[in-house]
C-alpha cells in the first residue's frame, strides 16, 4: 500500500511539471501574401527577411469548402477554429455548426491574449477569432460580438463600428472593464488590465498614404504587456494590407506592407529567442493577385513584376515555424491544420 501511495505521489508530481510553462502562442499572418510577395519585400529589402530564421518551413492549402479560390472570411476561419467553410463565412462551418477559435481555447487554459491588425478590428481575418457570423460583411454584429468577449488587448481600425451604430448603442461606453487609448503613447503608458486600441475610425490607411503607429512599435509594445501578466499568452498579429496591394496591382504597396510586416517578424523572433517557450507562426491566409516577379536589380533593391489578376489565386502558401512544437508545422497540409497543430502544442504536456 505505501508502495501505491508513493507511486501516486510521483505520478501525480510529474502531471504538475508537465503541466508548468505552456508556450507562448504567437501567429502572424501576412494576408495575401504568398511566396512572391515575400520574394518580392525580400529582394526590395537588401536580399533580407526575417523569414531566413526559422526552423520549419510547410505549404499549405488554402481552399475554402466549396471553393477553390478562398476569401479571408473562410481562410481565417480555418486557421482559427479548424473547420472548412464557405466564403464569406466566419467561425460557422457548413452545416452551420459554430467552433470555437484558438483564441477561445487558450483563454480556457488561462491565457492572455492580444489581437493586432493593420485593418479594421472586425474585418474577416481578426474577426475569425473570436465572432460567429454568416456574413464577414455584418461589421456591427462583429463589434458586438468582441465587446462581448474576453481579450486583454486588441487594435485596429473600424472605431464607427463601436458608436455609430444603427442600433444606436456605444459599444466603447459599454465596455467598462477597458481603456480605449487614442495614440502610442498612451498605449505604453496604460496600466490597465484591459486595453482597446481603435487606430482610425473606418479602415486604416495604407503605409505609403501615412498610416501610424508601425505595426512593429505596436507588437513590441503589446509584448512587453503580455509579458507582464505572468502568463502564457496567445497574440495574432495581421499584416492586412499586402493583400490590399495585390488587389490595387500595385507592387510598391505590397512591398512597403511586407517590409513593415517583416520588421514585427523580426521583433517577434527577437522576442521568442530572448524569452523562450513561444511558438512562432508566420504564414497567409491566401495569395493574392497571381504576383510573378519579371526583372529587378539586387544591387539597388528594385523589383518589377506583374499581377495576373485583382483577385485571389489558389495557389499554396508557405508557413514558417519558430520555437517549441515548431517540427509540427513541417509538411504539406490542409490550413486547417495550422489551428490542429497550435491545438495539439496547448494540449500537448511537455
Amino acid at each position: 500500500m505505501r508502495h501505491l501511495f508513493y507511486f501516486i505521489f510521483l505520478f501525480t508530481i510529474k502531471l504538475v511539471i508537465s503541466q508548468e510553462n505552456p508556450p507562448n502562442i504567437i501567429l502572424m499572418i501576412g494576408d495575401g501574401m504568398g511566396l512572391t510577395q515575400i520574394s518580392s519585400g525580400m529582394y526590395a529589402n537588401g536580399n533580407k527577411t526575417a523569414l531566413e530564421n526559422f526552423d520549419y518551413i510547410g505549404l499549405s492549402k488554402t481552399h475554402a469548402l466549396e471553393n477553390l479560390v478562398t476569401d479571408s472570411a473562410a481562410s481565417g476561419t480555418a486557421m482559427a477554429c479548424g473547420v472548412k467553410t464557405y466564403n464569406g463565412v466566419i467561425g460557422i462551418d457548413g452545416k452551420n455548426k459554430t467552433y470555437p477559435s484558438i483564441l477561445e481555447l487558450t483563454k480556457e487554459k488561462g491565457y492572455s491574449s492580444t489581437l493586432i491588425a493593420t485593418s479594421s478590428i472586425v474585418h474577416a481575418t481578426p474577426a475569425s477569432f473570436y465572432a460567429k457570423v454568416i456574413s464577414r460583411d455584418m461589421y456591427e454584429k462583429i463589434a458586438f460580438q468582441l465587446s462581448q468577449h474576453d481579450i486583454d488587448i486588441f487594435i485596429g481600425g473600424g472605431k464607427k463600428h463601436f458608436i455609430n451604430r444603427k442600433d444606436e448603442r456605444n459599444l466603447i461606453s459599454e465596455m467598462t472593464e477597458y481603456e480605449f487609448v487614442n495614440s502610442i503613447e498612451e498605449f505604453k503608458n496604460s496600466t490597465s488590465k484591459k486595453i482597446g486600441f481603435l487606430t482610425y475610425d473606418d479602415e486604416p490607411p495604407s503605409l505609403l498614404e501615412g498610416r501610424k503607429p508601425a505595426l512593429d512599435d505596436l507588437v513590441s509594445v503589446s509584448l512587453k504587456k503580455m509579458t507582464s501578466k505572468d502568463r502564457p499568452f496567445f497574440m495574432l498579429v495581421e499584416g492586412s494590407q499586402i493583400d490590399w496591394g495585390g488587389h490595387d496591382r500595385n507592387l510598391n504597396y505590397v512591398i512597403s506592407e511586407f517590409k513593415e510586416f517583416n520588421k514585427s517578424i523580426q521583433t517577434v523572433l527577437d522576442f521568442a529567442k530572448t524569452h523562450g517557450n513561444t511558438l512562432v507562426i508566420v504564414t497567409a491566409d491566401h495569395e493574392t493577385g497571381g504576383l510573378a516577379i519579371l526583372k529587378g536589380s539586387l544591387k539597388n533593391s528594385k523589383v518589377r513584376g506583374r499581377f495576373n489578376t485583382n483577385h485571389h489565386s489558389a495557389t499554396m502558401v508557405p508557413v514558417f515555424s519558430y520555437g517549441p512544437y515548431s517540427k509540427l508545422f513541417a509538411g504539406i497540409y490542409e490550413n486547417t491544420a495550422i489551428f490542429e497543430k497550435m491545438n495539439q502544442a496547448l494540449l500537448e504536456k511537455k
